[in-house]
């Protein structure tokens, strides 16, 4: 019976812990790591919709904000849920086959705000007939309705806030709407016109 040399011995050992070694690290490193694509980075989370009513205490003021909440309230944006329960709106649903305008994801994608929005992306003010109001222009408001964020326009816009234009509006005034006459962005503007007032000395 021949002898097995140390080097022998020493090399199979060598190559048995590297074996082991590499078995191990490559079961750890499957457990370990997330399956799929890891170089996409994970996706932010969706801001929620405050409502109206949220924005109400700030933006009603004569003075600082222009009463802006009550231009709005007055304006056919927000009527635009409760309009879709109108004569009119369910003569046109009719010949669309649909039953309730009210009901009906073709009606709501642009007469609600936050269209789609899962529950959890809803804060506790948010209504949906408060139709097409202030977030459905400016984005979800939960962060960049804070009065610091808010005063800075470069904060607020990093927290969310959007500001409209033509592109945005385009959105749902576009020929797929059954009631659609021509866009006319500049003067559709000045229509829901909410400007800041300017400072006097």
């Amino acid at each position: 019976m021949k002898k097995i040399s140390l080097s022998y011995v020493s090399k199979f050992g060598l190559v048995l812990v590297s074996f082991l070694f590499f078995l191990f690290f490559s079961l750890g490193y499957a457990q370990t790591t997330p399956k799929g694509d890891t170089t996409k980075a994970a996706a932010p989370a969706k801001l929620k919709y405050m409502g109206a009513l949220s924005c109400k205490m700030c933006h009603n003021l004569e003075k600082t904000t222009g009463k802006q909440y009550d231009i709005w309230a007055a304006s056919k944006h927000a009527m635009a849920y409760k309009d879709l329960a109108g004569d009119k709106a369910k003569e046109v649903a009719k010949a669309k086959g649909i039953e309730d305008p009210q009901k009906s994801d073709k009606c709501l994608k642009c007469h609600v705000t936050g269209f789609g929005a899962a529950a959890e992306e809803k804060g506790p003010k948010y209504d949906m007939t408060e139709g097409v109001e202030c977030e459905a222009c400016h984005g979800p408001g939960e962060k960049y309705k804070d009065m610091k964020i808010m005063k800075d326009p470069k904060l607020a816009k990093e927290n969310g806030m959007i500001m409209p234009g033509e592109k945005e509006c385009k959105v749902c005034h576009n020929p797929e709407s059954p009631t659609y006459k021509e866009f006319k962005f500049a003067e559709a503007f000045k229509v829901i016109a909410h400007p800041i007032p300017k400072k006097t000395k």
